[in-house]
């Protein structure tokens, strides 16, 4: 098990003022419901600058010069992040044009991005290429022969780093388990599937193999799931040097760290992981007669998830004797897909006042045509009635990036919150807006 740290609270960030209101990052929550309206996404900057920190520092000791921090922006995507990741000195992933215009419009030194993706068409790759993306983490041969034909067209020898399934079940949702044999993700080590596209990888002119990526799934608590992947890809980088006299520069050992979404899971010591990841590479490397190559780390939920929040005003309330409450909210899977997609467990609770001993299980449901759309079963609620808020923790990952306007709904505004300061980042979708691609 990873080390863990107690906490009062889910999120430290978390608190409730002199009259029992909910605050989030130091701000209470029903003046920033009445200024912005709801549903609305929050972001704590402050928190998501001390996750950086304690990232980079950790892996400054892990690796030294040796170590960088990745932010897998797929989490959340939009300038003001990309912004901060400058700032703080991080790469950052992606996984689109639409991430890298993103970023590039953010200002952001794009010869620090890693490009993502198991299908990048031919126009993904002259995009990126067009835009000075520093690396491309490759799929599949198909995908490597494409990027040598077109860099060579473009005389460019880009670098790439190879994406490889080291064969780890890391126990977690099967929707991001990525790390199997079986992924659709990157070529497997068992098959022999990863020595072959490393020997093409080697052979064409116009790509610069800078070395191996890896991850094998997201939400891991168990620091051993990080041990057993590095092994097998230091490994693997270790025989590819003995037999091919290939020495990799990079190894890339993915993200993953687990938050804590309700009270039942833990909180991850994410700088006393990375000195055991750290201390493990180090000892296996020496083992191996292997130089230790540039180790990158790439976090993304446990980066944002703690540092947001999403407010909904409470509408419907319909009482079913004998069988349960439903609380109807104005937002739901279109701002928050993950219990309709995998059950995702989430901590959900009244801004008022605290719940107390008298609390009703309740099915906190959205507004959505759809029987599915559903936030969380059983949550402790007192009676809520029309115009009472409710806040869902932890959202900062995958919630405004997987946002859709299922329904012709408007997505939410994003406000972030520095120094007790709240400034929208993103407006509020409006009705129009839902037209203005329509021809």
């Amino acid at each position: 098990m990873i080390n863990t740290i107690s906490r009062e609270y889910i999120c430290e960030n978390i608190t409730r003022d002199e009259t029992g209101e909910l605050c989030f990052a130091g701000l209470p929550l029903s003046p920033l419901a009445r200024t912005y309206g709801t549903p609305l996404y929050l972001y704590d900057e402050d928190r998501i600058r001390e996750r950086c920190r304690t990232y980079r520092e950790a892996m400054q000791k892990a690796f030294g010069d040796g170590g960088r921090v990745l932010y897998a922006s797929k989490a959340a995507s939009f300038r003001r992040l990309y912004e901060i990741m400058r700032e703080e000195d991080l790469g950052v992933d992606v996984v689109s044009c639409g991430e890298i215009c993103t970023a590039n419009a953010a200002g952001f030194p794009l010869e620090n991005a890693y490009f993502h993706s198991n299908n990048k068409t031919d126009a993904d790759i002259v995009y990126a290429m067009e835009h000075g993306v520093g690396y491309f983490v490759v799929d599949n041969e198909e995908e490597l022969y494409a990027i040598d034909r077109i860099g060579g067209e473009r005389g460019i020898r880009q670098k790439v780093l190879l994406r490889l399934t080291p064969g780890i079940d890391p126990h977690t949702y099967a929707a991001v388990a990525t790390g199997k044999v079986d992924s659709k993700f990157g070529s497997a080590i068992e098959t022999g599937q990863a020595e072959a596209i490393t020997d093409v990888a080697l052979s064409l002119a116009n790509v610069n193999l800078c070395g191996f990526h890896c991850h094998v799934g997201s939400q891991v608590f168990e620091a051993d799931v990080f041990l057993r992947t590095a092994n097998v890809m230091l490994t693997f980088v270790a025989h590819i040097y003995q037999t091919r006299g290939y020495l990799a520069t990079q190894l890339d050992i993915g993200g993953g760290i687990g938050v804590r979404y309700t009270k039942e899971q833990p909180t991850p010591d994410i700088a006393a992981c990375i000195a055991e990841i750290g201390a493990y590479i180090k000892e296996r490397a020496h083992e191996l007669s292997l130089p230790l190559p540039t180790i990158l780390l790439e976090p993304g939920r446990s980066l944002v998830a703690d540092a947001g929040l999403t407010l909904y005003t409470v509408g419907t309330v319909k009482h079913i004797p004998g069988y349960k409450t439903y609380v109807s909210v104005d937002g739901g899977m279109t701002d928050n897909p993950r219990f309709a997609l995998y059950g995702a467990p989430y901590t959900i609770l009244p801004v008022a006042a605290e719940a107390g001993d008298g609390a009703t299980p309740c099915s906190v449901v959205g507004r959505c045509c759809e029987s599915g759309d559903i936030l969380q079963e059983n949550v402790p609620l007192p009676p809520m009635r029309r115009g009472d808020l409710l806040a869902c923790l932890t959202t900062g990952a995958y919630h405004y990036s997987m946002a859709s306007n299922y329904n012709r709904i408007p997505r939410p505004p994003v406000v972030m919150i520095k120094n007790k300061t709240a400034q929208l980042v993103i407006r509020r979708e409006t009705v129009e807006d839902l037209l203005h691609l329509e021809v």
